[in-house]
């Protein structure tokens, strides 16, 4: 049913005669399942859903507040239809609808049904102090990216699965951070002398910084700039690699020869671009030594999915998107260790989807120690 339709059908008579709803209120924990499950069928759809919450602010620790609450939960399936979804995004704090199956023409007039729809329902419910306190915010999935990236997120409100899948894992996260905090240190002070000598070669063969410093994504779209030793001449174009990105991201990219090996990678190995004493960095990841920085400042871990250019997110489907959203970005990870540049770009994300599920500090661990291997066998 045209969800036009569906909206404009709904009995106003209901809110009259005060009528409660008798459709199930999903707890928090149901409630985030389901945004988790809509994702995953949006992602196959790719027809948007939209997730409403409203929150009573700093009233809400007081009774009226919690009254409020329940008063909103009894109108809210009176305004939806059926098929959607009514539960507690944050238990006695939060409540939350979640309308699905969007057709995306019709995003904006959705939107403002809705707003006018639900305020008109709760000022017929609610006192005016009460209206007055509460917060009305929409959320759609899939988003912008371009909005993601222009912002720093408060929190993801689209993934609280993750949020609280984090929280579970909180030793863990702590023992991860001390382990990226370590061994960048470590890192930075070992490798001090190799960063003298890499500087001194750049600035001896090429003009230009010694550092290339590059906008990525970071966890949750957060943007940062990702440091590396400058590998290519200075002011030159990124078009050659940007097609070549979107082929790989696309399934249609060939794989170039590599060494002589006859296996190939899926890399541009003849790039023009890249200088006599990058190309050497490049082969043997000397390059990647400054983003020991990144992960001192929290930016990037020392294992997780590589960080992605914005011109390469353009080009995502949604399930790719998955692999900035559910880990930190690292130096290395499971895919660089697991046939690096020989894998195909779904193999990859494949990869960072399963690190980031299964992840533990002994697993950073046992990826850590095998990068070495992989790197040498990586630049033969």
């Amino acid at each position: 049913m045209n969800l036009r339709r569906s909206l404009d059908g709904i009995g106003r008579g209901l809110f009259v005669t005060g009528q409660l709803a008798t459709r199930d209120i999903l707890g928090e924990e149901a409630f985030h399942r389901m945004i988790s499950h809509e994702r995953r069928r949006t992602e196959r759809s790719h027809k948007p859903f939209l997730l409403m919450l409203l929150d009573m602010g700093d009233v809400m620790s007081a009774d009226n507040g919690t009254i409020s609450l329940r008063k909103i939960l009894n109108v809210l399936p009176l305004v939806t239809r059926e098929t959607d979804v009514v539960g507690w995004y944050k238990n006695d704090l939060v409540v939350g609808a979640m309308l699905t199956e969007i057709d995306l023409e019709e995003k904006k007039h959705i939107q403002n049904t809705m707003l006018a729809r639900v305020s008109s329902a709760l000022q017929d419910n609610l006192s005016v102090e009460q209206f007055n306190q509460l917060s009305i915010s929409f959320h759609w999935f899939p988003e912008e990216w371009q909005q993601v990236l222009s912002r720093r997120p408060n929190a993801p409100v689209l993934y609280p699965d993750l949020v609280k899948r984090d929280q579970a894992r909180k030793l863990f996260r702590i023992l991860k951070r001390a382990m990226d905090i370590f061994g960048s240190l470590v890192a930075l002070i070992l490798a001090s002398p190799i960063f003298a000598l890499v500087a001194l070669a750049i600035k001896l063969t090429s003009r230009g910084p010694i550092l290339f410093k590059q906008q990525r994504a970071g966890q949750y779209g957060v943007p940062f700039a990702l440091l590396k030793f400058r590998s290519m001449h200075s002011d030159n174009n990124n078009n050659s690699h940007k097609e070549y990105v979107w082929k790989l991201i696309s399934g249609v990219a060939e794989k170039k020869p590599c060494n002589g090996n006859g296996q190939g990678v899926y890399k541009l190995t003849s790039d023009p671009r890249i200088t006599s004493v990058g190309a050497f960095l490049r082969k043997s990841s000397l390059d990647e030594l400054p983003q020991f920085i990144n992960v001192l400042k929290g930016e990037m871990s020392l294992v997780g999915p590589r960080p992605p250019i914005d011109y390469e997110l353009e080009k995502y489907d949604l399930w790719h998107r998955r692999r900035v959203m559910e880990a930190k970005p690292g130096i290395t990870g499971l895919w660089q260790v697991n046939g690096r540049n020989r894998l195909a770009f779904d193999e990859m994300v494949r990869l960072d989807l399963m690190y980031a599920r299964s992840w533990s500090p002994w697993l950073d661990l046992k990826i850590l120690l095998r990068t070495p291997r992989a790197v040498v066998e990586g630049a033969h």
